[in-house]
């Protein structure tokens, strides 16, 4: 029978002798670390406790998987995780290009570092990158495409929603322009490929060091939902080719754009950041309703966390790039620092038509200056 899936425990053992250093790898079954401790808000398990399963990925490992060309090394020493992937998935993708996804998957070399002793703080800092899944693929769940209103209202397109294709497979995932392939929601073939018996399946790292994981149950709930008020703006534009009129003033909100959901405080078992504290260990859990991945953390979080090498992620259909390195020459050219321009477009989707006013701009040159529709 010819072995398809080949994962194997790697622990690094390195040597140090006068004049130089040698690096000894020592394969073995298992490695683990125990998880941190923290000072997370206690939260009472909803129905009955589920405790967070052990798991295999919480030490030094190699993910080999020949069918899919999957390879992940992942080297905790220290207080750090550092994972290194070629962002192949180890299941099945759908089709790519399609219809609403013009890319095609390649390997990437990609290294994110993260902390084994992560810090609660309850910041709920906006992240682009959640972090990472145990086969090295993102989670990444925003998107940057958009309608914009000449009202100044600017509406964010959610991944996971039925009005705009942007070409997602049976994954809740797509590919960047830079053939790089990441996940919007939860992956059932991830969850399979991973699981135990447990209800709670550990799927991955987020960017500040908590870990990831998904409830086969489905018992932990976020707290959001749709709001209440009808949406507001005229003469509305998609940014998606090709660039159509989007009927918005007056609609109801359904989920096709972030704006539609708000957070309401005991509204389910989750936080904000779609995390929870089971038996002391704060985590965070992927949900199959909106947010699925988290678009906050609430541990401490260096600038860059959970970005490709500490800087800014590769941009593509629902993600471009748009960190504050982007606004330097933007700033400079309008006369600016780069945090009077970020205070003045404000928390994501910025808002051209008042940061335009609050800099005495016209809306479309500020738009051409900082690379935005």
């Amino acid at each position: 029978m010819t072995l398809k899936r080949a994962v194997t425990w790697v622990v690094l053992l390195v040597v140090y002798a006068c004049g130089g250093s040698a690096e000894t790898t020592t394969r073995v079954t298992t490695t683990s670390v125990a998880p941190a401790t923290t000072q997370a808000p206690t939260t009472t398990a909803p129905r009955a406790t589920i405790t967070p399963s052990g798991s295999e990925y919480l030490g030094s490992y190699t993910l080999l998987d020949e069918e899919f060309g999957t390879l992940v090394t992942a080297v905790v020493h220290g207080s750090t995780r550092t994972i290194n992937s070629n962002a192949l998935p180890d299941h099945e993708t759908g089709d790519f290009p399609n219809n609403g996804n013009p890319n095609t998957i390649s390997e990437q070399d990609v290294s994110y570092g993260f902390t084994t002793e992560p810090i609660y703080t309850g910041a709920a800092t906006g992240v682009r990158t959640m972090g990472v899944a145990v086969n090295g693929v993102k989670f990444e769940p925003g998107t940057a495409e958009t309608v914009t209103c000449a009202t100044g209202e600017i509406f964010r397109i959610e991944a996971l929603q039925d009005i705009f294709n942007l070409g997602f497979d049976f994954n809740n995932a797509h590919v960047q322009p830079t053939g790089e392939y990441h996940y919007h929601g939860i992956s059932q073939l991830l969850v399979e490929a991973h699981e135990h018996n447990d209800d709670l399946v550990h799927v991955g790292f987020a960017a500040d060091g908590f870990l990831m994981y998904y409830s086969r149950s489905g018992v932990y709930e976020s707290g959001y939902g749709l709001a209440m008020a009808d949406r507001a703006g005229t003469d509305c534009v998609g940014s998606l080719p090709p660039r159509a009129a989007v009927d918005i003033d007056g609609t109801s909100p359904d989920g096709t754009y972030t704006s539609d959901w708000v957070y309401s405080e005991g509204g389910g078992e989750l936080d904000r950041c779609n995390g929870i504290t089971i038996d002391g260990e704060y985590l965070y859990v992927i949900t199959d309703a909106y947010p699925y991945v988290g678009r906050c953390l609430n541990g401490a979080v260096s600038a860059g966390a959970g970005e490709p090498g500490g800087g800014p992620g590769a941009g593509g259909p629902g993600d471009r790039p748009g960190g504050p390195s982007d606004l330097t020459e933007a700033a400079e050219d309008l006369g600016v620092t780069v945090a009077e321009l970020q205070a003045a477009l404000g928390p994501p989707p910025p808002n051209m038509a008042g940061a335009a006013a609050a800099l005495g701009v016209d809306v479309e040159v500020l738009r051409e200056l900082i690379g935005r529709p």
